[in-house]
């Protein structure tokens, strides 16, 4: 079974899955089919991080983050009249390597160690013909251009891909990207590796160095994807897993171990005190974010520290059942994929990637048709900053994929997009599932809420998608919360997605209606 947020995407999954191939691989031809179907969440210039769960092993995690350019510095970016905030768009935002492609590289190295023997080309195939023949436009990729027209217009390339005629392209109207199609096919002709050490990586660093960008062709040579040991939640249902830092994993597992300690299975899954308590819950994960999290070669902490059962009772303790606690605002969100895949062994792969903000930089390679991210904004240049710029420095990533085994044999892979949301969307339907006992799909198409300016919001409140029934609209405004009505299925509160497999070997899923994805299997 796969899920993505775009149907082309699970059903590259699930056709590599019939023909034999394991999850890992599967996972290699969603990813690249949604880094050209949707363009705007994800792309192979962003980054990614993977769960990977083998019956009989320990889960692990790659870590496909990019780090910034040697050259990017405070003073760099003075010299360049740059001095108090970095750039969201163009060049000068585009100042991380993109390791997307190492994460691919290493999940099929680890592929072939299970046995998987589909060729590469066959892997990227989809994907090619994909960028080469056009895929219709969805209506998310239209709003976004349309929303984003007047900022990326101008930005190096981006015209000649996403508004051809000069227009933005309407819901299904073809997007072709031809220059994309051949990077992908000299992928999959030499190897992956040919992205940081071959061909292509000198193509990449002659465009960015010809616009600006501080990122050099040594900058790629010297990227690598790692195996990383996830952090681990005990949970009175099982374990669950999600990365270290520098992503916001932590704060999805406090989320989680926070709820869990404060005991809502007797709660229903769409009233105000299980909203509450999350929302509280999420407050007090989010200081321990924006106090300590980081690249974790600068963190004095350990992450892992923080999911004690005594430090979540301490946060616990903290939460009142009748008052909203005060809270800074959060930062605004990003644009990213989950996608979902469990092959008929039991092997599952949790995976995220992403270009951060819609589009990135916004930039657009000539030579290789390559959308670059603009993941280095999380970065700060004020001196004393927890996140403060440094060459070679890993930045603050949002992107958390998720993953549970349980104690009665269910392993269970979720996650979303939604930057600073993707925590409580987790919290909800994990909660939904795991808790209250709602299937899948139940659990991802019943009302969300999010905390915090959300993905194309300006405002920081708590925002209710408007199937809450009025009486939990008023209880929550009661306790203190300041209160948004949103749309019944809106997009701001994420894509998410869920695959479960039971102790005897049943897949349940479900994908999100506020996406254009599915779930597919056989």
């Amino acid at each position: 079974m796969a899920v993505a947020p775009h149907s082309l995407a699970a059903q590259s999954a699930l056709a590599v899955l019939r023909e034999g191939g394991n999850a890992l691989e599967a996972m290699i031809a969603c990813a690249a089919t949604i880094a050209v179907a949707y363009p705007h969440m994800n792309s192979i210039g962003g980054d990614s991080f993977w769960l990977v769960s083998v019956p009989g092993q320990a889960p692990r995690a790659i870590d496909a983050c990019g780090a910034a350019a040697a050259a990017a510095s405070p003073e760099w970016y003075a010299e360049r009249e740059v001095k108090t905030e970095l750039p969201a768009r163009g060049p000068l935002a585009a100042l991380t390597v993109a390791g997307t492609i190492s994460g691919w590289d290493l999940a099929l190295a680890h592929a072939r160690e299970l046995g998987g023997k589909l060729p590469l080309s066959r892997l990227l195939a989809d994907a090619i013909d994909y960028a080469i023949r056009g895929v219709p436009v969805s209506a998310s990729l239209h709003r976004a251009i349309t929303a984003k027209h007047d900022e990326l217009a101008h930005q190096p390339g981006f015209a000649e891909v996403f508004l051809p005629g000069g227009r933005a392209p309407t819901v299904g109207d073809r997007l072709i990207q031809p220059r994309l199609a051949a990077a992908l096919h000299h992928l999959s002709d030499v190897g992956l590796d040919a992205f940081y050490r071959g061909d292509l990586a000198h193509s990449i660093a002659a465009d960015l160095e010809r616009l600006g960008s501080p990122l050099a062709l040594n900058d790629l040579i010297v990227h690598r994807a790692r195996w990383r040991a996830p952090l681990m939640l005990a949970h009175r249902r099982g374990t669950v897993y999600n990365l270290p830092p520098p992503t916001q994993g932590l704060v999805s597992l406090l989320i989680l171990g926070q709820l869990d300690a404060l005991g809502i299975d007797g709660l229903a899954h769409d009233d105000a005190r299980f909203v509450h308590l999350a929302v509280e819950a999420t407050k007090q994960a989010f200081a321990i974010k924006d106090r300590y999290l980081t690249d974790p070669v600068y963190m004095a902490v350990e992450a892992q520290g923080f999911l004690d059962r005594a430090a979540i009772s301490a946060m616990v303790e903290r939460i009142s059942p009748d008052q909203a606690a005060p809270w800074p605002p959060l930062p605004g969100s990003g644009d990213t994929v989950w996608m979902g895949v469990i092959d008929a062994a039991g092997r599952a792969v949790s995976c995220i990637q992403s270009v951060y903000h819609e589009f990135g930089s916004g930039i657009v390679l000539g030579d290789s048709g390559i959308n670059w991210q603009n993941r280095g904004v999380s970065f700060s240049l004020e001196p004393n900053a927890l996140n403060r710029l440094m060459p070679g420095r890993k930045p603050f990533h949002t992107l958390n994929p998720a993953l549970a085994q349980l104690h009665d044999g269910r392993t269970v892979i979720y996650g979303t997009m939604g930057g600073d949301g993707q925590p409580q969307t987790q919290a909800a339907i994990f909660s939904r599932y795991v808790n209250f006992g709602l299937d899948p799909q139940a659990a991802i198409d019943a009302p969300r809420w999010r905390l915090g300016r959300a993905w194309g919001q300006d405002t920081d409140t708590l925002k209710l998608e408007s199937r809450f029934s009025a009486a939990t609209v008023g209880r929550l405004h009661d306790l203190g919360h300041q209160v948004e009505l949103l749309g019944d299925y809106d997009e701001s509160m994420g894509h998410a997605g869920m695959v479960v497999r039971h102790a005897n070997g049943t897949l349940e899923g479900g994908a999100d209606p506020r996406s254009n994805g599915c779930v597919a299997a056989f």
